[in-house]
Formats: structure tokens, sequence, C-alpha cells
């Protein structure tokens, strides 16, 4: 065998020519994510913290560590994400009339790809997936998720996914193709490099989390819900948690068939979806579509629980309309199933088509409303607290409802024919996404966190994220919806007509304002635990809250509950102290807990290598990593050594401890 063979087999396509080191944007980046690595891990180093971090966190199978380390990924790739955003937004103000822009387009197009599948796979799923993890086996008295070590391994596959889009940045390159990868410019022939690989595999790695995290809190709901706790008095958050998990189960192995299928075109030339030997582009269009717009409901469900929960808690009453508010989630689970089908619209489907799935599309803004009239009858007449939780439910409404009534439009096939491939539809869907889903979890940290740490956030740090975010939002996205009525087509990085600039200085300006959205959030974050002593709440209740939850210690205990509650009413916790309930003081017995288990991670480190192999077609650490995969996920099958006790005596004594700390703030 000649050298250059073995080279080959190897290290696949990968030559130094790979690392961009004539890019020098690319190197100042690398050079300072590089600097803050070691920087990071420097400290960890003096600070001795490894240890810790790998027996309490890294290999934790408990959901809520698991849960905030979800969010800790969400927030890391929003501001890799949003940084992207901002570099579009100054292309897009720049390059009018002559100017040609800062950004080539090649450059322009993967930054856009890089966006989109950010902002989707790993700030808002891994937020929604977050959140789900740490709220609900607390909402409906559970110590613990159905499958805990399938819960720790999800969340390391999600980061494998994340790790490998980074990656990208630096080695080789990212996808051009637009964010949902349409043939045939993902096909091999129009993109013979490795972004799209990176795409397909950064992809199929994190599906697989997502997956297993949905089946594993849709069991969890399912089975493990509190004595007494019926589907109908079930938190409506742990409603919402269910629907979306059900639709990740039914929409997720689509996306994993279409992206083996688009590997499959790239790898062996099978011709799926390109039509040189018969395959068929629209069946990748449908198909990503069946996965596609079911995540969208999939992600804003989750925000209509949190906002449930927000309007009741601080408006002082019971949720009006409990029933209806269950029968709309259900009813926007099943249609979401069909909307897809409005995606023909474009593409020449016929008047029957277009006119059933077109009504389909309409009536799902129905349930919608009924949840946001819902939540308007409870505060109505309600001793409203306008806490920052609520300020945000409050900003949701108004922009949401603006965002389902552009999206109600596009519904209609003449106006979708007009408008679907113009900036009115880039404006309408992030309309619903920023003003409901990410509103809508920013809410959720606000109204949890102190739940998680013992110690609410900085109101004042909160509110100003609130307001540059909120009115940035506005400037950023409504002359998006202008420039689409003007016939401004999207995915452009260049614009002819000089009267478009404005439009888009305007929008680059709210992007800014965002940006000190997010800097006042993160600056929350430092101000709120700087002065954590002051924000304390030892209470474990501190909105005087009404599902189980707010029934336990602050942060909870490992095993969440002393005693599994029984629940008598849908808002269990107020029921509960409404009749003077008291926590336990003896008769503890010991409690059987899941043990922490290095294999989620070590399992998670091996499928980003395979990734990386398969992405540069290193054929031998391909098959090497992939047995080396099958090797560790049957060693951990033989690992009997799952479980422990937790003596009564050490349960008694958190539970004295409780005691004594409520006993003082009687």
């Amino acid at each position: 065998m000649s050298e250059l063979d073995l080279t080959k087999l190897i290290f696949g396509r990968l030559t130094l020519e790979s690392i961009p080191y004539h890019e020098p944007i690319l190197i100042v980046t690398f050079a300072m994510v590089a600097l803050g690595g070691l920087g990071l891990v420097g400290f960890i180093t003096y600070k001795k913290a490894w240890g810790y971090l790998w027996h309490e966190w890294f290999t934790s199978i408990d959901h809520k560590k698991i849960g905030i380390m979800y969010m800790i990924l969400a927030i890391i790739m929003l501001l890799r994400g949003f940084s992207d955003a901002i570099m579009m937004r100054i292309q897009q103000a720049w390059a009018v009339g002559d100017a040609a822009g800062y950004l080539p387009p090649d450059h322009y197009d993967q930054i856009f790809t890089a966006h989109g599948v950010i902002m989707i796979f790993f700030v808002a799923m891994p937020m929604i997936t977050g959140i789900m993890n740490y709220v609900v086996p607390l909402q409906i008295g559970a110590r613990d998720v159905a499958f805990p070590f399938l819960n720790n391994f999800s969340f390391w596959m999600t980061t494998s996914g994340a790790v490998l889009v980074m990656m990208s940045l630096f080695v080789g390159e990212f996808a051009k193709t637009g964010w949902l990868a349409y043939p045939p410019v993902s096909g091999i022939i129009k993109s013979p490099g490795v972004g799209v690989d990176y795409y397909i595999w950064a992809l199929q790695i994190a599906g697989v989390g997502t997956l297993l995290s949905g089946v594993n809190l849709l069991v969890t709901i399912v089975k493990m819900r509190a004595p007494g706790m019926s589907l109908m008095r079930m938190p409506v958050f742990s409603w919402t948690a269910l629907c979306t998990n059900v639709l990740i189960v039914a929409a997720f192995p689509v996306l994993t068939a279409v992206l083996a299928m688009l590997a499959l075109d790239r790898y062996l030339g099978t011709a799926f979806f390109t039509s040189d030997l018969g395959g068929n582009v629209m069946m990748y269009i449908n198909l990503i579509w069946i996965w596609g717009h079911p995540e969208v409901y999939i992600l804003i469900l989750p925000a209509f629980g949190v906002f449930s929960e927000i309007v009741s808690t601080f408006s002082r009453k019971r949720l009006f309309g409990y029933a209806s508010m269950v029968y709309a989630t259900v009813v926007i689970t099943v249609l979401s199933y069909l909307v897809w089908l409005h995606h023909f619209f474009t593409m020449g489907s016929g008047p029957t088509v277009n006119s059933f799935f077109g009504i389909t599309t309409m009536i799902i803004s129905i349930p919608t409303g009924a949840k946001v009239f819902n939540w308007l009858f409870t505060m109505y007449r309600g001793r409203i607290e306008f806490d920052v939780p609520m300020l945000w439910t409050l900003g949701f409404i108004i922009t949401f409802v603006i965002g389902g009534m552009t999206g109600v439009l596009l519904a209609v096939p003449p106006a979708d024919f007009v408008l679907h491939n113009s900036l009115f539809l880039v404006a309408h869907f992030h309309n619903v996404i920023i003003g409901g889903v990410l509103f809508g979890m920013f809410a959720g940290i606000t109204y949890w966190y102190p739940k998680a740490f013992d110690y609410k956030l900085d109101p004042f740090w909160g509110k100003m994220s609130f307001w540059f975010w909120t009115i940035g939002f506005y400037f950023a996205f409504m002359p998006l919806y202008v420039l689409g009525l003007m016939g401004v087509t999207r995915r452009m990085n260049h614009f002819d007509d000089p009267s478009v600039r404005i439009w888009f200085i305007i929008a680059a300006f709210g992007a800014f304002l965002i940006a000190i959205g997010i800097a006042s959030f993160l600056i929350q974050l430092v101000v709120s635990y700087r002065r954590r002593d002051e924000l304390r709440d030892e209470t474990g209740d501190p909105w005087n809250g009404r599902t189980l939850e707010w029934s336990t210690t602050s942060p909870p205990p490992h095993y969440n509950f002393a005693f599994t509650p029984r629940v008598h009413d849908m808002d269990a916790w107020w029921q509960m102290k409404e009749h003077g309930y008291k926590p336990p003081e003896e008769g503890f017995l010991p409690i059987h807990m899941p043990k922490n288990t290095g294999a989620g991670i070590i399992l998670a480190g091996i499928a980003t290598v395979l990734g990386f192999a398969l992405i540069w077609h290193m054929w031998l650490l391909a098959g090497v990593s992939f047995l080396a995969l099958l090797a560790v996920t049957i060693g951990h099958t033989f690992n009997y050594d799952r479980d422990y006790h937790i003596p009564a005596d050490e349960v008694a004594e958190t539970e004295a401890n409780r005691t004594r700390m409520l006993a003082n703030h009687v």
C-alpha cells in the first residue's frame, strides 16, 4: 500500500487546507474561542473542580441537574446563533445598490444555515427539553424520570451535535444550503465539500438525544403521576409537555429517516432526492416538513404551558377554563400533523388540496385563540402582580397574536403564493418563535429559577432584558413585514433597490437592541448570584405557587419527595395549603434511587468522534469508533450496580432541616 493510500485511509478528506488559516475573521474567532476555552479549563483546574463536576454534574442522572445543563447549553449556543444573526443584519443593511457588503456570498450562506440550525436545534430544543426535564417530575409528584440513564445520555448526545456544529467553524465549513438543506443544493454534485455532512451528522446525533428524551418524558408523564393525579388533574404545563413529547416521538423518526436518505444519496449515490436516476426533490421537501412544521408546535406548546402556570400564579386565582386549555392543547397536537401539508401551496398543488390544508392551517389558530382568551379571563378581576414572569407573559400575548395572525394570512393560498418567498415569511416565523417560544423560556427561567437555586433573579435586570428584547423584536422584525409586502425576496444577501436600505438599517438597530437584551440577561445572572443573600428564598414557595413543585425545598432534595404526595385537586399544592398541610416529621423510609454513571458522556464522546470521522471520510477511525460505541453500549448493559438507597435517617435529617427553616419564616 502506498503512503498516499494510507494517509487517505487515516485522514480521509482532511488536509491542512481544510483549516481556514487564510481567513483572518475565522482565525481571530478561533483564537478568541481557544483562549476562552483554555481560560475556563485553567480556572476549573485552579479551583480543583474537575472531580466535583464529573461526579456531581457530568455523570448525574438527576433530572434537575440535567435540566440545568440543558439550559446552560442553550444559553451558550444562543450567543453563537445570535452572533450569526448580527452578522447577517449588518450585511443586509450594508449590501444595497453598488455596495457589496463585507461577507462573500458563500460565507453569508454558511452563516445563514448555521443561524437556523443553531437557533432551532441547539437553543430552542435544549431550552424546551431542559425546562420539561426540570419541572415535569416535580409537578407530577415523581422522584425522577422513567429512564434516568437515558436522560443523561440524551443530554450528552444533544451536546455532541452542538460540538460538531461548532467544530465546522474551524475545521472545514458548514453547509451553504439553508437550515433545511434542500436538495439538489445539498446533493454531492452541488455541495461536494463537508458542509452538508457536518449538517447531517450533527442533526442525526442530536436527534437521537431529542427522540430518547421525548420517549422518556412521555413514559414518565403517563406512568409516574402521583396517586390521585388523574389526567384531568394534571397541571397544564405537564399536559403541554405530554403533547409535545407525543409530537417528538411522532416527528423525529421522520427527520432521522430523511437525513439518512440524504446521507445515502451523498455517500452511495442512491438518488432518493435527485432526478437523474428517478428520484424526486419534492419527496425531500414533503418529508422534511412532516418533521419541520410539527417541530414549531413541539417548541410552542411547552411555552403555552409556562404561561398558563404564570398567569394563574400571578393572578392569584385558578386558571380559567382548565378543560378547554387541555382540549385546545390536544387539538393543536393533532392538527399540527396536518398543517405541514400547506407547504404544497407553493409547489403547484390543485385547488382542492390548497383549500383543504389552507382551512386546517386556519383552524389551528382557533384553539390557540381559545388559550389566549383563557389567559385574559384568568387575569380579569385577578389581583395581578406585575413581576418579571408576568411581564414576559403580557409581551408574549401581544407579540404572539400578531405572529399568529400573519400565520393565518399565509394559510390563504393566493396570499401565500405572493408572500411565502418574501421576507414576510421570515418576519412571521421569528414573530412566533421569539414572541412565543423564547419569551416563554425567559418567563420559565425567571419563574422556576428560585426553585432550582434557592434565590430569585434580580428584577431590575430582568425588566431591562424584557424591555430590550420586546422593543428590539419590533424594531428588528416589523420592517421585514413591510419589506415582504414590498416583494423583497428572502435568503438574499444583496439588494439592488436603494429604497429598501432604510428598512434594513431599522432592522439592524432592532438586532442591536436585542443584543442589549441578551447582555442584560447575562448581567442578571451575575448580579443575582452576587446578591443571592438578599434575594434568598428559604420557603421553597416564593411566588405562593399552586402546583406540587412548590411544595419541596429550594433546590429540591435528590429524592424530590420524602413521601409520594396524594393529589385531590388540579392545583394540588394550593389545595394542600388551604387545608393547613404540614410536612411530615417522622415515619421516613429508605428511598431507592438510581446511581450516577459516566456511560452517557463516554458514549456521546465516541459518537462525536464517529460523526467527525464520517464527515471527513476517515473510514478507519469511523470503523474503530463504531466498534467502540457498540462495545461501551454492550458493556453498560452488564453494569448491574445502578442503584442505591438513601438511608431513612438521612431523609429524616433533610426533612427536619426544612421544618426548622420553615418555622423561622412563619
